[in-house]
C-alpha cells in the first residue's frame, strides 16, 4: 500500500501496541533496538570496505586500463581483444562491486532513515522490514547499470581497437561535454533533489511490506541513477581502475547528495567539465 498522505508515516509510527511491562524486559529492548542503527551503519561500512578491498585487489592487474587512451596498447590483462563469456561476467563483477563501493555511501543517509523507521515499529509492535530489503533494490539497479556499462567497455575497446579513426581524445571530450550538459539539465536537478531530500521521498513514496520495500530501493536506486550516470561515464575517460579517479567521483557524488550547497556544487562541476571538453576537443580540430 502506497502512502500519499503525509501524515501517515508519522500516525503509523506513533501506533502503540502491547509492549513489554517489566522492567527487565523494556531495558533488553530498547537496549536491542538502540542497536540497531549501529549495526546497519556497520553493515554499509563492512559492504562498503569490502568492495573497496576487492578493487584494491583488482587495481594492480587492471593497471593498463588506467585511461581510455591507454586502451589501444591493450584491452584487459590477459584477455587481448577477445571477450568470452567468463572474461565478461569478470567484467561485470568489476563494475558492480565498484557501484557498491562509490554508491553506498552516499545512500547512506536514505537506508538509515529506512532503517530508523522500521525500527520505530518494530519497537512498537507494528510490522516491520529488514532494510536489507530495500538495499537489495537499490543495488539491483546498480547491478543494472553495471550490465550496461559492461557492454559499453567492451564496445569501446573492439571500436578502438577495430578502427584506426577511432580517436579517443574525441570520445574522451564527448563523455566529457554530455557529462557536463547533463549536470546543468532539469532532469539532474530532478533527481538530485529526490536523492537529497531523505524524508520527503520516505513520505511521498512509501510502500508497505517486503515488495513495497523493494520497490522503494529500486525507486530510490533509479533517483541516484538518474543522478549520477553520466559521472560514472567519466569512467572510461580517467581509468575504469584508477582507484584516484574512482575515489575522487565517489567523494563528489558524496558531496553533491549531503552538502548544503550540493546542487550548486554540481551545476560549478558542469561548467567546469564542459570546459575541459572543448579544451579537450579543440586539440583535435585546432
Amino acid at each position: 500500500m502506497r502512502v500519499t498522505n503525509q501524515l501517515a508515516i508519522p500516525q503509523a509510527l506513533c501506533q502503540n501496541t502491547a509492549m513489554p511491562t517489566a522492567p527487565m524486559q523494556l531495558t533488553l529492548l530498547e537496549a536491542a533496538l538502540r542497536r540497531d542503527k549501529y549495526i546497519v551503519l556497520g553493515g554499509l561500512t563492512a559492504i562498503t570496505l569490502l568492495a573497496w578491498g576487492y578493487l584494491v585487489y583488482l587495481s594492480p592487474g587492471m593497471s593498463k586500463m588506467d585511461s581510455l587512451g591507454e586502451w589501444n596498447a591493450m584491452a584487459m590483462p590477459g584477455i587481448g581483444v577477445g571477450f568470452g563469456p567468463v572474461q565478461m561476467v569478470l567484467i561485470f563483477l568489476m563494475w558492480a562491486v565498484m557501484m557498491v563501493g562509490m554508491m553506498v555511501p552516499s545512500a547512506a543517509p536514505m537506508i538509515l532513515t529506512f532503517a530508523n523507521i522500521n525500527r520505530r515499529r518494530r519497537e512498537h509492535g507494528n510490522p516491520y522490514v529488514p532494510t536489507a530489503v530495500f538495499l537489495s533494490g537499490y543495488l539491483l539497479i546498480w547491478a543494472g547499470f553495471s550490465l550496461v556499462a559492461t557492454v559499453a567497455q567492451i564496445a569501446l575497446v573492439l571500436a578502438i581497437f577495430g578502427s584506426y579513426s577511432v580517436d579517443s581524445s574525441l570520445i574522451g571530450g564527448v563523455l566529457l561535454l554530455a557529462a557536463g550538459a547533463f549536470q546543468l539539465s532539469p532532469l539532474k536537478s530532478v533527481c538530485l533533489r529526490h536523492c537529497r531530500t531523505t524524508m520527503g521521498f520516505i513520505t511521498n513514496d512509501w510502500r508497505e511490506g517486503r515488495r513495497g520495500a523493494l520497490l522503494m530501493g529500486l525507486h530510490h536506486g533509479a533517483y541516484c541513477l538518474g543522478c549520477c550516470w553520466a559521472l560514472m561515464g567519466l569512467l572510461f575517460l580517467m581509468g575504469v581502475m584508477n582507484l584516484l579517479w574512482i575515489a575522487t567521483l565517489a567523494a563528489f557524488v558524496l558531496l553533491e547528495k549531503v552538502a548544503p550547497a550540493g546542487q550548486w556544487i554540481g551545476r560549478a562541476a558542469g561548467i567546469g567539465l564542459i570546459a575541459w571538453g572543448v579544451w579537450l576537443l579543440a586539440g583535435i580540430f585546432l
